[in-house]
């Protein structure tokens, strides 16, 4: 399985210069604390992540430090250069470098690095969960058949 098969391809997003009270407001309006950042990228239409940011980055670099928010872009905030996982990467190899980093979600790249979605834990959990169900149900139906043919 990879990451392209699991992965959320609703993707909500920000520019880099957008204002930080803009982007926790449309945090709150789509239930979201993660939101991938952005610029065009070279194929139209397209655009390649060059940040994230989170609500817990706003709590720590704004209200903890009791900093004005309105005075702060999203630029300002968000973390560079995010780790990304490419669609076709096996899931396991993005779990070792969400693992690794310490992260929950990984943005999702295709082959010219535009974003194409984004990786959570949520995700997977769902995913394996989905995958744990078909397991019992074979073992259920092989019971199931087996008594059927051998009463």
């Amino acid at each position: 399985m990879n990451v392209g098969q699991i992965c959320q391809r609703n993707v909500v997003t920000v520019r880099p210069f957008d204002e930080l009270t803009g982007a926790a407001q449309l945090m709150r309006e789509k239930h979201v604390g993660y939101l991938i950042v952005v610029e065009p990228a070279l194929s139209e239409g397209s655009f390649k992540p060059v940040g994230v940011l989170t609500d817990r980055d706003i709590v720590i670099a704004v209200v903890a430090r009791e900093t004005d928010a309105r005075t702060l872009r999203v630029g300002d905030v968000m973390t560079r250069q995010p780790v990304v996982a490419d669609e076709g990467d096996a899931l396991a190899t993005a779990l070792k470098q969400m693992r690794r980093i310490g992260v929950r979600r990984l943005p999702v790249v295709g082959t010219h690095d535009e974003l194409v979605g984004v990786l959570s834990l949520d995700d997977v959990i769902d995913t394996l969960v989905g995958e744990l169900g078909d397991v019992a149900g074979s073992i259920r139906n092989e019971q199931l058949i087996e008594h059927t043919l051998r009463p």
